[in-house]
């Protein structure tokens, strides 16, 4: 019997298709980490969000397991090479939402922009104010784009239209530069960029990669985005930019801590401050979702693990 434990919320064509190839699937989108230790002594696959972490103690009560299929992007809370090196096959599948994250980047940027949010809630406060909300047109800007990879490429062609001049920076990918994307060093970025948007998986070399000595580098008080990870920004570092006017606007997807109720009192009050500033956006790590992306990872995942 081949058994696949899918712990978080998919689309149902990838329970159908799993089943279809004579797989038992247990749909458990609430399991905590404790009861899937319990049942996963028997499973072939493992489906996962952000959820839970797949650690080397789960790995190793698993002792069955042939795979671990990610549904999204970013690896982090996947122990991948003590996995690898059980022959446990790890994929995810940040082709299938890579275009929500970057039309969602596209909307944050046009949002801060434009005041759409700002003025929205100045109306809804019973002000009608024109001239304070006199937008900046993103046509000709120059956009600083760190991180290449799925997202980050998929965020630069959607600019094409706006006539950008795209400055994309990737330390592990070279050759990808075109007649508006140039590629370039974090350090002509951060001179040069009215806007910067980072596109960087959490590891130990970006933790904090957005930290006050990449802040206080900014020359053009640009309009900061980060929709990857939380993990990547320094909050408390931001907040001191966006006091100093080192950046004019902020458009976050991430926090590094997004279980509110777990915030501590520093957390809470961070997040607090953020929210009352009219030049700050931050959704709840939503980038990523939409229906066309939920089916297109689900599918993603089935080709990379059914063979």
């Amino acid at each position: 019997m081949k058994k696949v434990i899918i712990t978080g919320p998919v689309h149902p064509t990838l329970i159908e298709k799993l089943q279809q190839q004579s797989y038992v699937v247990l749909y458990e989108p609430a399991i905590d980490y404790n009861t899937l230790q319990k049942i996963i002594v028997d499973a072939t696959g493992l489906v996962v969000t952000t959820r839970i972490m797949v650690d080397k103690a789960l790995i190793d009560a698993a002792p069955q397991l042939k795979w671990i299929g990610r549904i999204g992007s970013g690896m982090e809370k996947i122990d991948v090479e003590y996995a690898t090196s059980k022959q446990i096959k790890c994929v995810s599948s940040p082709e299938g939402n890579r275009q929500a994250v970057a039309e969602h980047v596209l909307g944050l940027i046009l949002n801060l922009n434009h005041n759409i949010t700002k003025s929205y809630l100045e109306i809804a406060n019973g002000a009608w104010n024109r001239a304070i909300n006199t937008g900046i047109e993103l046509y000709g800007k120059t956009v600083g784009i760190i991180g290449f990879g799925n997202n980050g490429a998929a965020f630069a062609k959607l600019l094409a239209p706006f006539n950008v001049t795209v400055l994309a920076y990737d330390k592990y990918k070279t050759n990808f530069g075109n007649d508006y994307i140039q590629e370039t060093t974090i350090e002509t970025i951060a001179t040069n960029a009215d806007i910067i948007s980072f596109h960087v998986p959490l590891t130990s070399e970006t933790k904090h990669l957005i930290n006050a000595h990449f802040l206080n580098s900014l020359q053009k008080s640009p309009i900061l985005i980060n929709a990857c990870r939380g993990g990547i920004m320094d909050t408390s570092a931001v907040i001191d930019a966006l006091k100093n006017k080192t950046i004019s606007a902020l458009g976050l997807d991430v926090l590094e801590n997004e279980n509110l109720a777990a915030q501590s009192d520093n957390e809470k009050s961070q997040l607090t401050w953020l929210m009352q500033q009219p030049n700050v956006l931050i959704t709840p790590h939503i980038a990523g979702y939409s229906k066309e992306a939920n089916i297109k990872m689900a599918e993603i995942v089935l080709e990379k693990i059914i063979v």
